[in-house]
């Protein structure tokens, strides 16, 4: 919970995350000199302190912990005083290699109430529900992909209602890539073409590529005959002509779907955070820990990825996790992870992004605890590696890295039916599936309207987030049901492969 450090509204300029911190951030650009209230002890700054960044509420003596979220967020590199600003050149991130972990389960704060809401939504033959019934172009490799996208281009005025939309996923992969990098492509690929907001697939093929389309259509699970085409362009004489027909195809079928009462157990939420600010783990990622504490709490499911943006962390995560398999495997996926940047000769505390630290983010543990606020209080109740489909209800772990695409993309790949992106600096991105972007402040919710769905600033003027977090559910029941987000708008919609390997 927040603590507001200050006892009147002409002082409420100053947040302190716990009681124990010995830092609180600004609200608002503050200069040397100005007097600043943490609890009952009034004190001056005596340095300028930028918008959202942090300042020492006590002395901390070098080498003592730095606090934020009650937890460490490093080190101080030299004495701290009282009121001066702390950031990256007073405080060094704490962060090693892997570790041997021994963390034993806590009791875990109760999920949330049951909730009656419902969401019209697709019900596929599976079970699973899908958001939009869209057809999904989906080229094998990066030599037709500009296809794709002019076949969606072309099609698009053909719709008549009988869909939700077409779009195509372009992608520069699918050949020169060898052994697990293209069995890595295939995978994601194979999942995306499997996720239920598809009514209607096309997998379009060169035909020399070395991902070669029956060897991905063989992947597909449970993908009705007659909602899948393939078309191969070197074996036709007019690949525009072929994706043509087989669009208005799959339009005549897909024109009997409709929406229908769905409950928030088929739900499945993506948890995201981009360009993220010291505001991101006061305001929207604790806002979509209440998404998904309500979501999994009604046996729906929020999946929670970026691996190593919960270095420093995972420690949070693990504790509350009562099955020991599954406490392992989070230990597991981090030092994978870690090893992965030993391996490339990187520090495991390369992040936070030059767009964080300018947002007030100082280390990876600071970017890293406010990152996990996004899992709310729910349980870890599987991990699951990157391109693989999540099955199982509650908060999953995803393996894939912080890059805002391709970890979107592995959402999608693993059955996210919509994604909740947290940001504090903004971006146009968008991804297959539905994205709704929840700013962490109010001044880019106000100056990005054509990016921003949700202004999570709004937490900051109220006594508590409940207010918010209703409003949010809403908004995420509305885009479940059809909808728009920004980025449908806008016609934002890609995805992005992790190449791990050789290019020949």
């Amino acid at each position: 919970m927040l603590v507001d450090s200050s006892k009147t509204e002409a002082l409420r300029s100053v947040l302190q995350v716990s009681p124990q911190d010995n830092v609180a951030v600004c609200l608002r650009a503050m200069q040397a000199g100005e007097t600043v209230r943490v609890g009952d002890k009034p004190f001056q700054l005596i340095s300028d302190v930028p918008t959202f960044h942090k300042f020492a509420v006590t002395l901390i003596a070098k080498g003592e912990t730095v606090l934020r979220f009650g937890e460490s967020i490093g080190v101080a590199s030299q004495a701290i005083a009282q009121g001066e600003h702390v950031h990256t050149h007073n405080v060094s991130s704490t962060l090693k290699g892997a570790e041997t972990y021994t963390i034993e389960a806590q009791s875990a704060d109760a999920a949330s109430a049951k909730r009656s809401r419902t969401f019209q939504g697709y019900r596929r033959a599976d079970g699973r529900v899908g958001t939009r019934n869209e057809i999904w172009i989906i080229p094998t490799v990066g030599c037709v992909a500009r296809t794709a996208e002019q076949a969606a281009i072309r099609a698009a005025d053909r719709i008549d209602g009988r869909a939700d939309g077409i779009i195509a996923l372009p992608h520069p992969h699918g050949c020169s890539q060898l052994g697990d990098d293209l069995d890595g492509t295939r995978k994601v690929l194979a999942s995306l073409a499997m996720h239920p907001n598809v009514g209607g697939l096309i997998l379009l093929a060169l035909g020399c590529e070395t991902n070669q389309v029956d060897v991905l259509a063989a992947e597909l699970d449970g993908v009705p005959e007659n909602r899948l085409r393939i078309v191969r362009s070197q074996s036709v004489l007019d690949e525009m002509e072929e994706t043509q027909n087989a669009i208005d195809e799959l339009l005549d079928v897909m024109s009997e779907d409709k929406r229908s009462d769905c409950d928030l157990s088929d739900l499945v939420i993506g948890l995201k955070c981009g360009g993220s600010d010291a505001l991101s783990g006061l305001t929207a990622n604790p806002l979509l820990g209440d998404m998904t504490d309500i979501v999994t709490g009604n046996a729906g499911s929020a999946i929670l990825t970026e691996i190593p943006e919960i270095f420093g962390a995972e420690h949070l995560l693990m504790r509350r996790t009562s099955d020991e398999t599954v406490r392992g495997r989070i230990g597991a996926l981090v030092n994978d992870f870690k090893d992965y940047f030993v391996r490339a000769g990187e520090p495991v505390n390369e992040n936070p992004s030059p767009g964080n630290k300018a947002g007030g983010i100082t280390t990876l543990e600071e970017k890293s605890l406010g990152a996990v606020q996004k899992a709310g209080k729910a349980e870890v109740r599987d991990v699951i590696m990157y391109g693989e489909r999540n099955k199982a209800n509650g908060l999953i772990l995803l393996e894939a890295p912080g890059n805002d695409a391709v970890s979107c993309t592995a959402l999608a790949a693993a059955g996210a039916n919509i994604i909740l992106f947290t940001t504090g600096r903004g971006t146009p991105l968008g991804f297959p599936v539905p994205t709704l972007k929840i700013s962490s402040n109010s001044d880019l919710a106000a100056r990005k309207p054509r990016w921003i769905d949700f202004d999570a600033g709004q937490v900051l003027r109220s006594p508590d987030r409940s207010e918010a977090a209703e409003a949010l559910l809403d908004l995420i029941i509305e885009t479940a049901s059809g909808k728009k987000a920004c980025h449908e708008l806008n016609q934002e919609r890609s995805i992005a492969i992790w190449k791990r390997g050789v290019t020949l």
